[in-house]
C-alpha cells in the first residue's frame, strides 16, 4: 500500500472530510498540521501550485484536495493508486 500524506488544518471542513474517508476506509495516514508550519506549506504551494487545504498525496504524486479524492473513490480508482 502506498503512504499517503495530507497537509491539512484544524478547522477545515473538507479537511476533516478527508481524514474521516480516510479512516472509515481504514488507510492509514501521514496528517500534517500546515498551522504548526507556515515554511513548510509555503513549499508545499510551491511544489504543487494549490493554495488551498488539503493537499493529498499518494506516494509521491500529488492528487489534490478532498473533491478530488472523492472523485477517484466514486470512479473506483482510488483503491488501486493506493495499492489495496
Amino acid at each position: 500500500m502506498k503512504e499517503v500524506t495530507l497537509y491539512t488544518t484544524r478547522f477545515c471542513p473538507y479537511c476533516i472530510r478527508a481524514l474521516r474517508m480516510l479512516s472509515k476506509k481504514e488507510i492509514p495516514y501521514k496528517n500534517i498540521d500546515v498551522n504548526k508550519n507556515q515554511e513548510l506549506f509555503e513549499e508545499i504551494k510551491k511544489k504543487t501550485g494549490s493554495d488551498t487545504v488539503p493537499q493529498i498525496f499518494i506516494g509521491e504524486e500529488f492528487i489534490g484536495g478532498f473533491d478530488e479524492m472523492n472523485k477517484l473513490d466514486k470512479e473506483g480508482k482510488l483503491d488501486s493508486m493506493l495499492g489495496i
